[in-house]
């Protein structure tokens, strides 16, 4: 039976002034993610290598770059027949990359040899 005296109110407002504590601390330290018109990550993680827009393709490497879907399907096809696996992406910049794993990343250079490799 719980107490009539009201002590058991004590516990569940603590902790929401807690979370109201924590958060005015969170505010007044610059962490405000409601900033209007820019980019709260930006600022975050300037700096940080791993928060890169860079290009990263995971294990894969790129072989080849072209402009034209086409062309990167001919040298994936030229890839698959000589027993590469391979597929493509698209850069930040438009243009076709076809990625290889690094263990064939040499091969399949030599193989496309009159395409842009990077």
């Amino acid at each position: 039976m719980p107490p009539s005296d009201g002590w058991y109110l004590l516990g569940p407002f603590i902790a929401v002034a807690l979370v109201g504590f924590l958060g005015a601390i969170f505010w007044r330290m610059g962490l405000q993610w409601t900033r209007a018109g820019e980019d709260p990550l930006r600022d975050l993680y300037a700096g940080l290598a791993i928060f890169e827009r860079g290009e990263d393709y995971g294990l894969l490497c790129p072989a080849a770059a072209t402009d034209d879907a086409i062309i990167a399907e001919e040298i994936r096809a030229l890839l698959r027949a000589a027993g590469i696996r391979s597929t493509s992406a698209v850069r930040p910049d438009g243009r076709l990359v076809v990625l290889v794993f690094p263990e064939e990343v040499d091969e399949a250079r030599r193989l496309v040899g009159g395409s842009p490799a990077l």
